[in-house]
Formats: C-alpha cells, sequence, structure tokens
C-alpha cells in the first residue's frame, strides 16, 4: 500500500462534509402525517410503552443496534494522551468500521475526565441510550479498572477493544500456530515483551485457553517482571514471576516457543528468534514498526511462524476481524454484557475460518498456495464476507447458552441469512474488490488519456494502489490537462500513438492482427491502419502482453468497441457470445443485471450464452446465483415473441443444469418478491429462494433498467462488467463519472489476475 501524507489524510477528512460518519433517518419524513408520528404528537405512544416495560426500547427505538464509542483520550493510538478531541477522528472512524464491517450504528463520545471514578460516573449516566459500549483508547492502568467497575454496574454488553480485540485476535492465531508447530497451549513457554493493556489481555486470555502462568515471562521498559521487583501495580503483579535466572529480554526468549510483542520497535534481535525453540511462534504486533521485521525473523529462523500488526505482511492482527461481529452477536441476543464464553467463542470461530477453503472473493488476488491454512495463513483476511455469521453466530449462541442473553435465537439459518441481509454484501462489496486489486496491481491501458474523467480516474486508481497505469493519447495534452486539474503524472506512462517511436511496435501489431484476422478478409495495409485508433492499439497492448488490461469508452460508442474487441481479443472458448452485467448493491440485497450492454437483440442461443457467463459471473463475486429469467409475461402464459424465447432458454438451462436455480419467464415483481411467486407459482425451481440474478430479455429492458435505478436509488450501481473475452477489455458509459471507472478499473485488475492463473494451469 502507497504511503499516505498528511496532505491526504487532512483532505480526506476534511473534504465535503467533514468528519466520517452521519445520522440517517430510516422512517419515512416527507409528508406532515410522516413528522407528526416520527414527533409529537406520535412519539408519545412508544414513549409510554417503554415507561411500562423497558425492554421495549429494543423494539421503538435504535438502542438495539446503537453502540457508544467512548474515549477520553488519554492513549489514542500511537499518540499517547493527545486528550479527549484530538481523539475525535479515531472514535469517528471506529464507527465507521462498525457501520461497513457489521451495519452497526455509532454515536462517537468523547469524555474530557481523566479521572476514573468521575469517567464511570458519566459513562453510566448516558449508557440507557445504548445497546453496547465500546471503551476506546484509555490509558493503563485506569482502564482495567474502568471497565472492571462498567462491566459490574451495567446491564449492556461493554468491551475495552484496545484490550480484548488484540486478544482475540492474536489468541484465534495462536491457536492455529500451535497446531502447525505441533505443540499444545499448556506446554509452551511464552515471552510477551509489553505490560500495557493489550499485554494483560492477551496473556489472561492465553490462560484461559490453557496456557500455564508458571511458563510465562512478561517484560515492561525495565525488564523482567518478576516478584521480586518492588514497582509493580496491581495488574504487573498478576503475572509476576518467580524466576530469578531472568532479567533481560535475551535471557528471557532463550528456548521460548512464543515471543508476543506488544511494546516498540526494533527490540528482537535475529539472535534471540535463533535462541527460541523450533518452529518458534513470533507475533511482533508494534505498529508501525514491529518488534522484529518479518523479513528479519524469517531470515534468523526458516521454521519461524510469524504475525505482525501490518498489511503488508501474512497473518495480520488486526482488531477489525473481531469487534463488530463480537458487538453484532452480543446486540442480536441483547446480551446483558460480553463474557469470557463470548470472547472464546469469537476466537475459536476465527481460528476455524482460517482453516476453511477460502473463497473466490479472497483468494482472487493471492497465489493460491498461500491462503490455503499453514505458515502463511493462519488467521482470516479481514475482507473475508464469512466473517459476519460465523463470529457473529458463534458469539450469539455463547450468550444464550451462558445465559447472559435476554434475546433467543431459534433459527440458526434464519439468523446467518440475516447477517448476509443485513449488509447485503453490498458495503463491503466495493471494499473487497478494491482490496484484491491492490494486492496484485496490473498494467492497465485507459484509452482516451484526454479525456478529464479517464485521467482522473487513472491517477486515482494508481493512488489507491489498483494499477500501474498506461494512459494513450497525446503527451502535451495529457501533461497540459493534469497541470489544470492538478494531478501529478508521476508513475504514469503515456503512450502516443502517433509518436515516431512507436512506429515499429505500430508495425508488430499489424502483422499480429494482420496474421490472426487473413482469413477474415484483413490486410496488412488495413491492420496498419487500425493501429493509429486507441481501441485497436490498447487492446493489441492486452492481446500481446504489454499491458495486462484495458479500460475504453468514454469518448467512444461502445458498439464500435464490441466490434473491435471481438476481432482482436476474441471470445472465450464454449461461447459463441459475450456480455455486460452491472451491479446492484442495496439494503434489499446485492443483484446481478444481465446482459446490459452488448446483446441489442437476442435469439435463443444467445440468452443461453447470457445465463451461463451470469452464472459464472455471480459465482466469480461469491455468490450462489438464483436466476430469474424476466419477461412480460409469466411461466408461458404468452406463446409468442420474447417470453417464447426465454421459455425455451429456461427449459434448456434446467436441462443442462440441473441443480441451477433458474426459472422463468417471469415478471420482474414475481422474481423480486419471494412471497408472491412461492403463492402464485409454487412448481418454481425458486420456490423459497431469494432472487439475486435478472436475466433479460433484450438490450433496450435491461439497460433501461440499470440507468434507471442508477438515477432513482440510494444503492450502488458498479458496471459494466465484461462477460466472456478473452483478455479483460472493459467498458464504461460516455457519461461515467470518475468513481465509476475506478471501479471498473478494479474489476479489470482482479479480471486480468485470474486470466494469469488460468494461462499458468493451462
Amino acid at each position: 500500500m502507497a504511503k499516505i501524507t498528511k496532505e491526504e489524510a487532512l483532505q480526506y477528512h476534511s473534504e465535503g462534509r467533514a468528519g466520517k460518519i452521519e445520522v440517517v433517518p430510516t422512517k419515512p419524513h416527507r409528508t406532515q402525517r410522516d413528522l407528526s408520528l416520527a414527533y409529537s404528537p406520535g412519539v408519545a405512544e412508544p414513549c409510554l410503552e417503554i415507561e411500562k416495560n423497558p425492554e421495549d426500547a429494543y423494539k421503538y427505538t435504535s438502542k438495539g443496534n446503537l453502540v457508544a464509542v467512548i474515549s477520553n483520550g488519554t492513549a489514542v493510538l500511537g499518540l499517547g494522551d493527545i486528550g479527549a478531541l484530538a481523539g475525535k477522528p479515531v472514535m469517528e472512524g471506529k464507527g465507521l468500521l462498525f457501520k461497513i464491517y457489521a451495519g452497526i450504528d455509532v454515536f462517537d463520545i468523547e469524555v474530557d475526565e481523566k479521572d476514573p471514578d468521575k469517567f464511570i460516573e458519566t459513562v453510566k449516566a448516558i449508557a440507557p441510550t445504548f445497546g453496547g459500549i465500546n471503551l476506546e483508547d484509555i490509558k493503563a492502568p485506569e482502564c482495567f479498572y474502568i471497565e472492571e467497575r462498567l462491566k459490574a454496574e451495567l446491564n449492556i454488553p461493554l468491551m475495552h477493544d484496545d484490550q480484548h480485540g488484540t486478544a482475540i485476535i492474536s489468541s484465534a492465531g495462536l491457536l492455529n500456530a500451535l497446531e502447525i508447530a505441533g505443540k499444545r497451549i499448556e506446554d509452551v513457554k511464552i515471552v510477551v515483551n509489553g505490560a500495557g493493556a493489550s499485554a494483560v489481555s492477551c496473556t489472561k486470555l492465553y490462560i484461559s485457553l490453557g496456557a500455564r502462568k508458571e511458563n510465562i515471562v512478561m517484560l515492561d521498559s525495565k525488564g523482567v517482571i518478576s516478584t521480586a521487583r518492588e514497582d509493580l501495580n496491581e495488574s504487573k503483579r498478576e503475572f509476576a514471576t518467580t524466576r530469578t535466572d531472568v532479567k533481560t529480554l535475551e535471557e528471557a526468549i532463550r528456548g521460548a516457543d512464543m515471543f508476543l510483542g506488544l511494546s516498540k520497535g526494533n527490540v528482537l534481535t535475529k539472535d534471540m528468534v535463533r535462541s527460541m525453540a523450533a518452529s518458534p511462534i513470533v507475533f511482533a504486533l508494534a505498529n508501525p514498526t514491529p518488534e522484529i521485521s518479518y523479513e528479519d525473523a524469517l531470515e534468523s529462523r526458516p521454521d519461524a511462524l510469524i504475525a505482525t500488526g501490518r498489511s503488508d505482511y501474512p497473518n495480520q492482527i488486526n482488531n477489525v476481524i473481531g469487534f463488530p461481529y463480537i458487538f453484532r452477536g452480543a446486540l442480536d441476543t441483547r446480551a446483558r454484557t460480553i463474557n469470557e464464553q463470548m470472547k472464546l467463542a469469537a476466537v475459536r470461530a476465527i481460528a476455524d475460518l482460517a482453516k476453511e477453503t477460502v473463497p473466490t472473493v479472497v483468494t482472487a488476488a493471492y497465489d493460491d498456495s498461500i491462503l490455503s491454512f499453514g505458515a502463511q495463513y493462519f488467521i482470516p483476511k479481514p475482507v473475508d464476507p464469512r466473517l459476519i455469521t460465523e463470529v457473529s453466530e458463534a458469539v450469539a449462541k455463547a450468550a444464550i447458552e451462558s445465559g447472559v442473553a435476554r434475546k433467543t435465537i431459534e433459527n440458526w439459518e434464519e439468523y446467518r441469512n440475516s447477517l448476509r441481509q443485513l449488509m447485503g454484501y453490498e458495503s463491503q462489496f466495493t471494499r473487497q474488490i478494491f482490496e484484491r486489486a491492490r494486492r496484485a496491481p496490473q498494467r492497465v491501458v485507459f484509452a482516451e488519456g484526454t479525456h478529464p474523467n479517464m485521467l482522473r480516474a487513472a491517477i486515482e486508481a494508481k493512488n489507491e494502489g489498483l494499477c500501474f497505469p498506461i494512459l494513450l493519447g497525446n503527451e502535451e495534452r495529457i501533461e497540459k490537462l493534469a497541470k489544470e486539474l492538478e494531478l501529478s503524472l508521476e508513475g504514469v506512462e503515456i503512450v502516443n500513438l502517433r509518436h515516431d517511436r512507436e512506429a515499429e511496435r505500430n508495425q508488430r501489431y499489424a502483422r499480429i492482427l494482420a496474421e490472426k484476422c487473413a482469413r477474415e478478409g484483413a490486410n496488412l495495409a488495413e491492420a496498419s491502419d487500425k493501429m493509429y485508433e486507441r481501441n485497436y492499439f490498447g487492446m493489441m497492448m492486452v492481446e500481446t502482453g504489454e499491458a495486462d488490461a484495458f479500460i475504453t469508452g468514454v469518448y467512444t460508442k461502445y458498439t464500435n468497441t464490441i466490434k473491435v474487441a471481438k476481432e482482436v481479443i476474441g471470445i472465450r472458448p464454449c461461447y459463441k457470445h459475450f456480455g455486460a452485467m452491472h451491479i446492484l448493491n442495496s439494503k434489499k440485497g446485492t443483484f446481478f443485471l444481465a446482459d446490459t450492454l452488448i446483446n441489442r437483440h437476442p435469439d435463443t442461443e444467445t440468452l443461453i450464452d447470457i445465463a451461463k457467463l451470469a452464472d459464472d459471473t455471480v459465482r466469480f463475486f461469491n455468490h450462489e446465483p438464483a436466476m430469474a429469467m424476466l419477461s412480460y409475461s409469466n411461466f408461458g402464459s404468452d406463446k409468442d415473441g420474447s417470453p417464447a424465447s426465454v421459455h425455451q432458454v429456461v427449459e434448456y438451462m434446467q436441462q443442462q443444469y440441473p441443480h441451477l436455480a433458474i426459472d422463468g419467464e417471469m415478471q420482474v415483481n414475481f422474481a423480486l418478491n419471494k412471497e408472491l411467486r412461492d403463492a402464485t407459482y409454487p412448481f418454481t425451481r425458486l420456490v423459497g429462494k431469494d432472487v439475486n440474478t435478472l436475466i433479460f430479455p433484450n438490450l433496450s429492458s435491461a439497460n433501461i433498467t440499470y440507468k434507471f435505478l442508477q438515477q432513482m436509488c440510494n444503492g450502488e450501481l458498479i458496471g459494466p462488467i465484461q462477460m466472456g473475452l478473452n483478455k479483460p477489455i472493459h467498458f464504461t458509459d460516455i457519461a461515467s463519472p470518475v468513481r465509476d471507472i475506478v471501479n471498473i478499473t478494479a474489476i479489470a485488475v482482479i479480471d486480468a489476475i485470474i486470466q494469469k492463473k488460468r494461462e499458468e494451469r493451462c
């Protein structure tokens, strides 16, 4: 990931609406009647119900999905005691993470109070507002006292994430690392370097998992914490060792099985790691500089199992893997607290997830051998969409089984589905795509380098680490435009098709194209002329492997682009047609729409290819397709025209793919209204299923639908996504805004990654 500059960080937080979160109404509020229901006089009724039964607050207010992120600013990230107000950007950021990962609403509250008792009283006084409380960035040892008292005196889930978040994720990593090393937790010798909130909580949780206190040595800035020292506070005394033979880290780590670092960078040397036991476990979690670098630890001990707090190395200990889903499970059961059983359930769920086959949506940007359980992968990736179901369910079950839940979940499959629907994976979708693309950025050619939106998108994609952009166009015009737009062209390649230095490449591309199309009436002279057209030239860059993907469309009609793509790139084997898909992410779920761009009047054969391509594409995005073939009639009620053609497609697909959930022809209201469809047509293959894939009978209906949704819907629309070409050639619309082009770039990068993997396997 590219380094974040001070200017970028300040601009991100200040541009547009200041800050990172806002309050959004969830009820109708357009009419006077709506407002009368929302406030006076209608609001009196739920108030009276809550007065009679306080539990009804969960029924009539947002309490059940509202968490307070509360801090006094005494230990903010690595910045220390910077004060409550200065810590507000961090608390807003935590609120953003709660929302995007688990759909939890947050009020961030900065309390300007360092006295622990006064701070506790403040939190207690505002607690009725919330379904849960996340304490954040409070220094040790006060944080232990504050959390202990609040947990005892409040009846809602509360957690100090600085302590328990790191403890839960590192515990999951430890369990898996021990399994890989072939060791038992009760036998291993553990050295903990650091004695703050995270270190103490980690050590306590390790003991809960079976580690023996006598096998643990903890160090602070003064050395080994031992019973011989008289300068220890209560939290340190709990872990004081009786050993008198070790006083330094160098002495303590000799022969140890595990090192846990929650201290400062570069305190662990190669020689210290060499002195550890066989298959040593090294968790160097100081950020941004670990106690020992990943490279040094691995060089000194190739058998080491290593985790850090950084995203650019394997096995990142990242709290976002835990806290959103722990609170999700706690809120959904209205738990009175977050107890030890719930934390341990989260640990085991996270650990177990790392052993499962990693879905394509996560692995696409990684070498498959890395993302399988082992030394390079024993902690799930933060973008794994299964975390919300696996961890939240485990925590919810533990809350119920341990007796702290006030609400019981009877149908767990329904609960898991509700979690998927809550997120719809929609808020995670783009984030996952970008994360995957950043892992292996590709060389992407942007056809219209002189178009402002295309130029901005290329620079933004580069700055986000998605690609290495190649702009086609006149370099002087591009440089002038970049200057006007105040964009830096550093790291951007510009290719002028008409420049003398491109003459050799033009002729080489022309020869390749002429040879490829020799039996289709092509000749070298015509091919040479075509190489001065940006679409031909750019696609030939991809065809020859001199670039990995191609983006075009803001100047060019897609009909011309389609013609060139067929000629230069060709259609994937097993298909005679290709298509395009748009993806709609909304609160009602994720919907895949096809074909929205390519085939004007598809016949039966074309619609079959579109359905097959849609099935493949939806699975690529880690969704199980439930496909509705749309028309203006239902299940044979109209025997002529396009309904008859669609009817034939359904019959073919059901025969050839008996396990595919596909049916039709049907009207869109029956496709999207499960209850209406199942009651009226109980014979369909879609009974009980929420349709997520819509196949349209022609281009007019598909194109009109997606553009209507684009204008009217609050959801996110991504596309067009090319389906079926041999190489990553992707199109935009003439009116595409910058962000849409960036989204398509990320898709194109992933397409290129997958294409390379296909070629490697062949």
